[in-house]
């Protein structure tokens, strides 16, 4: 079984985020770069596991982005991929990467198709239906359970209210959520073999990019702590009526 897992760059959660360019996009500087966790942790630890399950399968690790994404690759190289490919493409229009996507899977001949949920920067959720489409593949998302039963995925998802079990037929695009896996550190002989394993670098396909960032904005700063004495409870009262209304 061949299988291809989607990984992007993200800025780690404690890095602090400022912006550049009229505030077009990230500063980098002195930014800690990182796996996106729901393509890590749950997509590409599963596939893992379905490996170690059949040891006939492999996977292809594919990123979207510039040589500074190498570092990230090698990493996801360590934790058990089995070689990698970077489109040399700098973008983070939805429709383009997935585009990019496609075109390195169509020919791939993949047998399942792993993303993560969303990417923890731009919380898009959108790349895994578009990659489906493109592909004429069924797309089932925020996967949270995924087992083979033959030549068909049992897959559970999330949804209002409840949990829904579906099963499709291979090959199959999934996003991965929470319950799919859990987290794994590589070790020291992951880490060695990486360094030997091929990471192939493409040129990106023409796609029309369909959205560009108008502009970020920092959330407000939080005002200050105001502490009220347990022997003034109307003054609690006063505040949360007058200034945070509240009540």
């Amino acid at each position: 079984m061949k299988i291809l897992v989607c990984i992007s760059k993200t800025p780690d959660t404690t890095a602090k985020i400022t912006f550049a360019d009229n505030n077009t996009k990230f500063a980098g500087d002195g930014v800690q770069w990182i796996i996106n966790p729901y393509d890590e942790w749950y997509a590409l630890v599963r596939a893992i596991e379905l490996k170690e399950a059949d040891n006939t399968s492999t996977i292809h690790l594919l990123t979207i982005g510039a040589p500074d994404c190498d570092p990230i690759i090698r990493k996801a190289l360590a934790l058990g991929g089995d070689e990698a490919i970077r489109v040399n493409a700098d973008s983070h229009d939805s429709y383009y990467i997935a585009s990019q996507i496609a075109a390195v899977a169509k020919p791939g001949g993949y047998d399942l198709i792993f993303t993560g949920k969303e990417t923890i920067d731009y919380n898009g959720s959108s790349i895994g239906g578009m990659v489906a489409e493109m592909l004429d593949l069924p797309y089932i998302s925020l996967a949270s359970k995924f087992s083979l039963e033959g030549g068909h995925a049992v897959i559970v998802r999330e949804i209002e209210g409840g949990e829904e079990t579906c099963k499709v037929q291979l090959p199959v695009v999934v996003s991965c959520q929470k319950g799919m896996a859990e987290q794994r550190i590589p070790n020291m002989k992951g880490i060695m073999g990486a360094r030997g394993k091929p990471l192939k670098v493409v040129e990106p396909v023409a796609a029309e990019a369909l959205t560009s960032i108008a502009s970020f904005d920092l959330p407000p700063a939080k005002a200050g702590v105001k502490l009220v004495s347990a022997d003034h409870p109307e003054e609690l009262v006063r505040l949360l009526h007058e200034e945070a209304k509240v009540i």
